[in-house]
């Protein structure tokens, strides 16, 4: 889906047509009032917040330079030597031809 910018904002080439009840258009539109947003920007927005939070882990972690070295030095650092991992890396692997 290809974008254009009119001014600072993205143009909306797509049109989402939704359902719902007496109560639920009602309670919408009121929250949409008291955050001083149209309907269609509260619904919007609200969906598309909940849809980055359901894809997040499955799309991009955000972290700052140092998060980011710290979880790659952790990577990278050896697993502490334990009895539990010698017993397991001790076992045939379930891959190898070897039984």
């Amino acid at each position: 889906m290809s974008e254009s910018v009119v001014g600072n904002r993205l143009a909306k080439n797509q049109r989402i047509n939704l359902r719902a009840t007496d109560r639920q258009e009602s309670l919408l539109r009121r929250a949409a009032e008291a955050t001083d947003h149209t309907l269609t920007e509260f619904i919007l927005g609200s969906a598309v917040d909940h849809a980055e939070r359901v894809l997040a882990d499955r799309r991009w972690f955000v972290a700052t330079e140092e998060q980011f070295e710290e979880f790659t030095r952790l990577l990278d650092a050896p697993l502490p030597s334990t009895t539990k991992f010698e017993k397991l890396f001790a076992r045939p692997s379930v891959f190898s031809d070897e039984v």
